[in-house]
């Protein structure tokens, strides 16, 4: 069987910097937030304050993890991984969602029931309001930038933001919003849980507001989570690019029909594609070869995602019934 395939040729990703420093500035962002928030907790006897604090631990954890997996898949393809090192971004990306699950969800939930069975007086929150505004301002600034870079990669895939940031690849990106929005949420939920212990004297509302931040985290480690399997279990592209990855091949004068038509996301910015095409019976093999060639420029030139292309010549159901009626069955079909 002869196979066409492209040649690997270095390129820019596209957005890598861009999103190290995203979730670079999240990291150094959380970490400070976190010892702030664990001094506040501990002085006022909040249990949405600690809550918060193991949010922000997590969230930090969680962006030391994106940034191990985007160092280890920008790794340049080599003999023992010949399709490069990209789908391992996402099984960092994995650990990272189960650190916001075990690290924050987890503990906020406990905290939270263990205060609505216990109870607990509320001290004075005065400081942990002040830090609760300071962690409010470093985190809208963190978001700031994730929003910019999402925002910008929508514009430049010309997709809806919601719907890029749903169905994006980079999942980096996709957690550092994700976090950051959640923390501006938590944040508000701590500040009504101290607000409503203080008015009323009662614990119970600072355990609710912990329970609901937990749950809160539940949720955005579920969704990331989500993301990152379908990616390593291995997503195709979008159906309207395939669509037009099918026109592209069939511009081409030497090829009668796109048989089958297989796609891969390997990384934010890096594609694979094979297809088995149906050539003209009257082409010969150098104009094969050209018309593979041409393909492929017009794929690259049109999607510059796409790194690898593979193309099987491959007979089309006419030729096949006429070769199995003139020597019979084809062996293994």
């Amino acid at each position: 069987m002869t196979q066409a395939e492209t040649r690997q040729t270095p390129r820019t990703q596209h957005g890598g910097g861009e999103s190290t420093f995203t979730v670079v500035v999240a990291a150094v962002a959380n970490l400070g937030i976190a010892l702030a928030k664990a001094v506040a907790g501990v002085i006022s006897g909040s249990s949405a304050m600690l809550s918060e604090a193991a949010h922000s631990v997590a969230d930090t954890v969680t962006e030391l993890l994106l940034l191990t997996a985007l160092k280890r898949s920008g790794k340049p393809a080599d003999e023992e991984h010949p399709l490069g090192y990209g789908p391992e971004r996402y099984i960092w990306a994995m650990l990272a969602a189960v650190a916001t699950f075990v690290g924050g969800a987890v503990f906020s939930l406990y905290d939270g029931a263990h205060t609505l069975a216990v109870g607990e007086k509320p001290g004075n929150p005065l400081v942990s309001y002040i830090v609760l505004a300071i962690a409010f301002v470093l985190e809208g600034l963190s978001l700031r930038t994730g929003l910019r870079q999402a925002r910008g990669e929508a514009a430049r895939f010309r997709a809806p933001f919601r719907l890029y940031l749903r169905h994006t690849p980079d999942t980096a990106v996709k957690a550092v919003v994700m976090e950051d929005s959640a923390a501006l949420v938590g944040l508000v939920l701590a500040a009504g849980g101290l607000l409503g212990g203080r008015l009323t004297g009662s614990g119970v509302w600072d355990g609710l507001a912990s329970l609901l931040i937990g749950l809160l985290l539940l949720y955005v480690a579920w969704v990331l989570g989500r993301s990152n399997a379908e990616l390593l279990v291995g997503r195709p592209l979008p159906r309207p690019v395939r669509e037009r990855i099918r026109a592209e091949l069939l511009k081409s004068e030497h090829i009668v029909a796109v048989l089958e038509l297989t796609t891969l996301v390997q990384g934010p910015d890096e594609a694979l594609v094979a297809a088995k095409v149906d050539f003209r019976d009257v082409s010969t093999a150098a104009e094969i070869e050209w018309a593979c060639e041409r393909a492929e420029q017009r794929l690259r030139a049109a999607f510059p995602a796409i790194g690898r292309v593979y193309l099987d010549p491959t007979p089309g159901p006419a030729a096949r019934s006429a070769a199995e009626s003139a020597q019979g069955p084809v062996p293994g079909r």
